[in-house]
């Protein structure tokens, strides 16, 4: 069994970045605090538990040196707060709503309410904390709503941005915020940080790694989300083309039906465009370009069908249908 995400209020250990974590507490003890901090990077690299844990430093946990640099012990008072989404100094903005259904955006509503939460001065901590995680997942109005806060920068009050695409923020969010860089560890440690929290093959732990383009988090969330049998079922289709087996297909596009749906079928699109990728590349690499232009046309399909399917409330399995033929027409071309 693999392992259940743990949602980065919940983690108390964070590997591979001492660097990080040794830079924001040098800023803290000369003075130097930032009054917002963008934290960029892959996804799954720890930028969001490293929040947390500046956070909880921030607001008064004591120091735990067993849990790295900005550590704490996960029976202190103010973790315990945190964890329990009772602290009255933290703010966390995310797609993930109290019903524990997660949100195509974050809400401009709620990041309006950051203006207010900072007008207030701490209550039980030296500082006031707001964590949006990610930024990459504001619209534009909940953008400009934040960018309003950060021009004032509130006394007491520090902000967290994490971003996996800082690119597409907008730049006068980006000049306003000190940025901490954090690197995916590589497939090899992501390996052995799988085979030693799960009953994973090495093998299976291997493929998720490359996967995750090395990324531990992204990893584990892959592991739980089967994305192996995703995987699996994106090689049998690729390998049986032009023909397929109907009544399975059949079954696979009913499962993209509700929001797990909505995973399924996000993941099996990645899995397929990712097999064709690599099998293109194999190919331009080694000389054969006959039909090459087929399959870059084919990945270029997959890639885009999932954001339209999202954005245009398309039926998903009209989608899936849709890949299928042009999946074919390339087989068979």
């Amino acid at each position: 069994m693999s392992e259940a995400p743990v949602h980065p209020r919940d983690a108390f250990a964070l590997e591979g970045a001492e660097k990080q974590e040794h830079a924001f507490l040098e800023a803290i003890e000369r003075g130097r605090l930032h009054h917002a901090w963008l934290l960029t990077g892959p996804e799954g690299v720890g930028k969001a538990t490293f929040a947390f844990r500046a956070a909880r430093r921030l607001l008064g946990a004591k120091p735990d040196p067993a849990n790295g640099v900005l550590g704490a012990s996960g029976s202190d008072p103010v973790v315990r707060q945190v964890a329990a989404r009772s602290h009255p100094d933290i703010m966390v903005l995310e797609r993930l709503g109290e019903d524990g259904k997660v949100r195509k955006v974050i809400p401009v509503d709620e990041a309006r309410k950051m203006a207010e939460f900072f007008s207030q001065t701490p209550a039980i901590s030296p500082y006031r904390i707001a964590i949006v995680d990610a930024a990459d997942d504001l619209n534009v109005n909940a953008a400009n709503a934040i960018l309003k806060t950060l021009e004032e920068p509130p006394p007491r009050g520090v902000i967290f941005l994490v971003s996996h695409a800082p690119g597409r923020l907008l730049p006068t969010i980006r000049s306003r915020c000190r940025r901490l860089a954090f690197t995916a560890p590589g497939e090899a440690l992501t390996t052995d940080f799988l085979t030693a929290r799960t009953d994973l093959t090495q093998h299976q732990a291997e493929r998720l790694a490359k996967m995750a383009g090395g990324a531990p988090g992204l990893a584990i969330r892959l592991a739980a989300a089967d994305a192996l049998g995703a995987d699996d079922a994106a090689h049998a289709i690729l390998q049986n083309l032009p023909r397929l087996d109907e009544a399975a297909l059949l079954a696979m596009a009913d499962g993209f039906r509700g929001g797990e749906g909505q995973a399924r079928f996000d993941l099996l699109f990645d899995r397929l465009a990712a097999q064709i990728h690599d099998m293109a590349v194999g190919q331009a690499m080694s000389g054969v370009g006959e039909g090459l232009d087929r399959w870059v046309l084919a990945w270029e399909r997959l890639c885009v069908l999932p954001r339209q399917a999202e954005g245009l409330n398309l039926d998903r399995a009209d989608a899936f249908w849709t890949a299928l033929r042009e999946l074919r027409a390339a087989a068979a071309a």
